[in-house]
């Protein structure tokens, strides 16, 4: 009996297109409650939406309105602000 090979989720980034595996891209998702916010762990429940770890996709994800198209909902100039101050932080460490 052939052994099965699990293969590896595969999500598009929101702002470049490119497929990629999902723990190589960051989700944003808007709860239940309507918050918006980066879902460090993937697996909050609510709408979500995937972007790079770069930060150009991000810069371009929220400044086209891309993330708001996808998550359905409208950003606050302050979730706006949040969510690039929080990329800031966690892509320091990344390229």
């Amino acid at each position: 009996m052939p052994v099965a090979i699990k293969r590896a989720p595969q999500r598009t980034c929101l702002a470049c297109r490119q497929v990629k595996n999902k723990r190589d891209l960051l989700r944003v998702v808007r709860t239940p409650d309507g918050v918006i916010e980066i879902d460090t762990t993937g697996k909050k429940a609510g709408r979500g939406a995937y972007l790079c770890r770069v930060r150009e996709c991000w810069e371009a994800g929220l400044k086209d309105d891309r993330l708001e198209h996808a998550l359905k909902s409208r950003l606050k100039s302050s979730e706006r602000e949040q969510l690039l101050s929080q990329i800031k932080e966690l892509l320091k460490g990344a390229r």
